[in-house]
């Protein structure tokens, strides 16, 4: 006896769409996503990358670590120069707080003191692992990441420190900037040094990053008197 003709299986409207439909979720997800959000995200991961591989890297292998193409990473940044303008501006200089220098600036408070709670904040907010690879990597690629940071906003606030010591040791200001920013540099980088030993050679040194930086501040206002000139009549 003949079996029955087996009838053929009706196909699922759903089937054969099996090996995109896992993928449209993500794409749906990032049409939906916002330009400003989307780029911050981008930003955020590029900034990532260039800390951990340096800022020599093709377009390609960038648009692949952020998770998007090519297409869409120049559709968010013209250029490569743009991309890493733009995370200098993010990364690099907007993460120093304006009002660091009013504070070093109010004598209401022993300098000491300031230059105290200026030092830690700029330790624990700037000088992280990541902005010191940034600084590192930019000035090795020869760009002028370091340079502009410094001159915008570095050389102001080492004015500012020098100023102020000079004031509270009764002391004068050298004539020449250049000299001034060197004194003001003697503090600033060697609290700049101490993140790079502790975030970047991993220097194991059990001594606290506060007491350090007291240390540091309590050498740098002992040597003022000796490096400063003597207050000029009026």
């Amino acid at each position: 006896m003949k079996e029955p003709p087996k009838q053929p299986i009706a196909s699922s409207p759903n089937q054969g769409a099996g090996r995109g439909a896992s993928k449209r979720p993500v794409r749906e997800t990032a049409r939906r996503m916002r330009r400003p959000e989307r780029k911050a995200l981008v930003l955020t991961q590029a900034a990532e990358y260039f800390a951990e591989h340096g800022l020599n890297a093709q377009t390609r292998a960038i648009a692949e670590a952020c998770g998007v193409s090519q297409r869409l990473l120049y559709s968010l940044f013209p250029s490569k120069a743009a991309l890493i303008e733009e995370v200098y501006n993010r990364e690099i200089a907007g993460i120093f707080e304006a009002i660091w220098f009013v504070k070093l600036k109010d004598r209401s408070v022993s300098l000491e003191t300031r230059l105290n709670e200026f030092y830690r904040d700029y330790y624990e907010t700037l000088l992280t692992r990541r902005w010191l690879r940034l600084f590192l990597y930019s000035s090795l690629g020869g760009l002028r990441m370091a340079p502009s940071y410094t001159n915008a906003i570095v050389t102001h606030a080492l004015e500012i420190v020098v100023h102020e010591a000079a004031h509270d040791a009764g002391r004068g200001v050298p004539s020449n900037v250049d000299e001034l920013t060197e004194i003001g540099w003697i503090l600033h980088g060697a609290v700049s040094h101490l993140a790079i030993r502790r975030r970047i050679y991993s220097n194991e040194n059990t001594t606290p990053v506060e007491r350090v930086i007291e240390m540091s501040v309590r050498a740098f206002l002992v040597s003022i008197p000796a490096m400063l000139p003597a207050l000029q009549p009026a």
